[in-house]
Formats: C-alpha cells, structure tokens, sequence
C-alpha cells in the first residue's frame, strides 16, 4: 500500500511534467510546419524564377512535371532539414519523455545530460535534473522522519505499557511499585512534551506572519529564561557567565522566548558537569547577536549540518534527553522573526550557536 501511495504521488509530479513540456512539443509541431512551408515557398520561388527568367531546363519541362516536380523537391528538402533539426531537438524532448514516465514508476535518480547551449530546452533539462535532485532528498528526507517519528513515540509507549504490566505483578515491594509508578510517570511526561513540541512546530511551519509584536527589553527576556532553566544547570553545577548588553527590541517575545529556551536547554544538556555556559549579547553592524557557548563534546560537520533537522540526534543511541524537535522549533521560531541560527563546532571543541536578528 505504501509503494502505491508513493508511486501515485511520483506519478503525480510526473503527470505535471508533461503538462509542462506540451508547450514545448506545440512549439516542435509548429516549427516543423513551418519549416515545411518555406521549404516550399523557396523550391516554389526558384521554380518561378527560373521559368521568368526562361531557364532553359526549366521553360523546357511539361506542365505536369513543372507542377509535380516542387512538391516532390520540396518534401525531399523538408524530409532533410527535420531529419538534421529533430536530431537535435527530439533526442532530448525523447529523453524528457522518457524521464517522466520512469518518475512517474517512482524512479528519482533518472537524470538527463545537459546539452552544451543556453536554449530553453536546455534550461528545461536543467530546471528538470534540480527538481528531480530536491524530490529526491526530499524522499530521503521523509523516510528519516518517519522513521525517526516512529521511534520516539514507539520508545515511551512500549516502556509505559512493559512497567504498567509489572504492576500487575502482586508480588512486587513498595519501593518497585513507586520506582515503575515514577517511570511510567516520567515516560507519560515525556510522551505529552513530543506531542506538545510536534503540534507547536507544526503550528510554526504553517505560520508565515508574525503579528504579536511589542517593544521589550531582550537582556531581560534572556535573564528569565535562565532562570526558568535554573534546577537544569544547578544540577550540573554549571558555571553560567551572561555578558548582556541593555538592548530593546521589537518583535514576538513568545517567538524569541522558543529560541532561547530550547538553545539554552541543548547547550545544558550536553555541557559537562561543572564546566562553563556563556551567553553573549550585543548589538553588532546593525544587528543582535546572541551567542551561547558550552563546553561539551561538540559536533563533527555531518552533525552539525543535520542539527535543525526534525527528529534528528546527534546521540544515535539516544541515551540523552530530547526528541530532537527543540533544535527545529528554535531555528523555525528566529525564521519567523528575520533572523538566523548558525552552529560553529568540532568534536571535543565546545559548541557555539549564534542568533542574529534584525535590528
């Protein structure tokens, strides 16, 4: 069934390629018409000319043949001229053609070589091969988040339900009745959170106007929000050091409250016991910046180049807390508001985001 929902949408995007490419099998008819009409008219033309200039072989031949003869010339020459053009022009239409029918059987690699000129049909083969190219990692990109989808509800489900059988066992003590009961607990909140996070970043993704906004100050906002974190980094007795300029900003205190919230929560969670957490405000060639360094155990560049996505975690063996939704919702959330989420790190180096907002 899934193989079926997959090949109709691919044979969807193939449907609307050849809608796409009509025109362009309009045009070749058209072209090819006209060709054949000014092959006629200069066979006509040499034959009227040579007849008023009273062209010996010309004036010479009967009238049947003087009528037959252009038509069959013109048809050779016709013939000639869409053999060397479609040699040219079909060989890659063919190939488009070709290509849709293999998109439309689910087939994304399909790809089609470029021709050396900067004609349209050239730039459609190109357009053709990138969008096939973001189809494809856009497949990739689908099958990881289902997958990763899946494991992260599957995970706090299948723990729920094995220590909610436990219970059921009248032998246990009290001190593994109230140990199963915390867990279950523990799991039920962590379950309840990925939804929360999964219904706000759909929420995020589906917004495109910020209309909540009001003049605050950000020193201030990023001050609460560590606050709000305070039994996180007590626990790991971190050594914070905010260095934060008095600015005044004007945007979504609820939107930039995500960002902070879920970087400050991520540079908590992987910097080391008793280690150091910067956070960095200023204002910087007519922009905010706000940096927040830890000194955990960094990230190579495939990491760090997948960090945003959905789900996605570092840990593979996702021994650490998190869904991997707390990345995406803070670099959706500065989307909205103008701005931008870049990651400096090298493993065993410490990790930097930087923010940078309008104004």
């Amino acid at each position: 069934m899934k193989k079926n929902k997959t090949e109709s949408r691919h044979g969807r995007v193939g449907l609307e390629i050849e809608q796409k490419m009509r025109p362009f099998r309009f045009m070749l008819v058209l072209a090819s018409w006209i060709l054949l009409v000014l092959s006629g008219m200069l066979i006509s033309s040499v034959f009227v000319v040579g007849y008023i200039i009273r062209l010996q072989p010309i004036r010479g031949m009967p009238i049947p043949l003087l009528l037959i003869l252009p038509i069959i010339l013109n048809i050779l020459l016709a013939m000639l001229f869409l053999t060397i053009w479609t040699g040219k022009t079909m060989r890659p239409l063919k190939q488009l053609t070709n290509a849709t029918k293999q998109v439309r059987k689910g087939d994304l690699t399909v790809r089609i070589p470029e021709q050396s000129s900067q004609s349209e049909l050239n730039q459609l083969i190109v357009s053709f091969n990138l969008m096939l190219e973001e189809l494809e990692h856009n497949e990739i990109f689908r099958k990881d988040f289902i997958n990763n989808f899946s494991h992260e509800f599957k995970t706090p489900i299948v723990s729920i339900r094995g220590f909610a059988r436990q219970l059921q066992n009248e032998a246990l003590t009290e001190e593994q009745r109230r140990e199963y009961i915390d867990i279950i607990i523990a799991e039920s909140d962590r379950l309840a959170g990925m939804s929360a996070n999964v219904l706000l970043l759909s929420k995020l993704e589906n917004q495109t106007i910020v209309t909540d906004k009001s003049r605050f100050l950000l020193d201030e906002q990023l001050r609460s929000e560590i606050l709000l974190l305070e039994s996180e980094w007590v626990r790991k007795d971190l050594c914070l050091s905010p260095e934060l300029e008095c600015i005044e900003y004007e945007g979504s205190a609820e939107l930039l409250s995500h960002v902070w919230r879920n970087l400050l929560n991520n540079a908590i969670k992987f910097a080391p016991d008793h280690s150091e957490l910067r956070i960095n405000l200023r204002r910087e060639e007519g922009q905010v910046v706000v940096e927040i360094i830890d000194e955990g155990p960094g990230m190579d560049e495939e990491t760090a180049a997948r960090i945003f996505d959905k789900f996605y975690q570092g840990d593979t063996s996702h021994k650490s807390e998190g869904n991997g939704l707390g990345l995406s919702i803070a670099q959706r959330s500065a989307v909205l508001c103008g701005g931008t989420i870049t990651v400096k790190s090298a493993p065993n180096q410490g990790t930097t985001f930087t923010v940078r907002l309008p104004g």
